[in-house]
């Protein structure tokens, strides 16, 4: 039958075969396209979930103002502070911020610090006698307010420099 159809409309059913194979090529192209945009915004979504809260450059700021004097200011020590960083790298959020507003020292059992009474005392007596002979103890910071406000802050700047995603230099805003 296609042999008795003139030349040209046997022309054109090829086209329009043709056309509707792209269209469809086209299609399954677009649906990879749409596909792999998708799935980049996932993977996004979970790289920015699975970050501590709060800002890097803001926790920073508060670490090079209240902390770099006595930690370094890269926060891997000085001679009176410890190295920040294989400490963070092993604590969450909620003890980093436990630890960094409640207690004097850090080497100290959270019970010990959180004591009352004679307990309580004798660290306050142990604290001042090591000042007395310049050795550095980590003060509380929770009626601070600077370090109070921006303690998530802080933690993101710590940890990112711990897990290695923030190097020692000024991180961008």
């Amino acid at each position: 039958m296609s042999a008795l159809k003139p030349p040209f409309e046997r022309v054109a059913a090829r086209h329009r075969g043709l056309l509707y194979g792209a269209a469809f090529v086209s299609a399954l192209l677009l649906a990879g396209c749409a596909v792999e945009v998708e799935n980049r915004q996932a993977a996004q979504e979970v790289a920015r979930l699975s970050k501590p809260p709060g800002s890097v450059y803001i926790g920073w700021r508060v670490f090079q103002d209240r902390c770099a004097l006595c930690h370094g200011f890269v926060a891997t020590g000085t001679a009176g502070a410890p190295d920040l960083l294989p400490i963070v790298r092993e604590m969450g959020a909620h003890q980093f911020v436990s630890l960094v507003l409640k207690r004097y020292d850090w080497n100290l059992p959270a019970a010990q610090a959180g004591s009352e009474g004679t307990a309580r005392e004798a660290l306050v007596e142990d604290i001042v006698q090591r000042k007395e002979q310049y050795m550095l103890t980590m003060p509380a910071w929770q009626g601070e307010p600077i370090a109070s406000a921006h303690i998530m802050d802080l933690y993101a700047y710590l940890s990112a420099r711990a897990q290695g995603t923030q190097g020692p230099g000024r991180p961008a805003q």
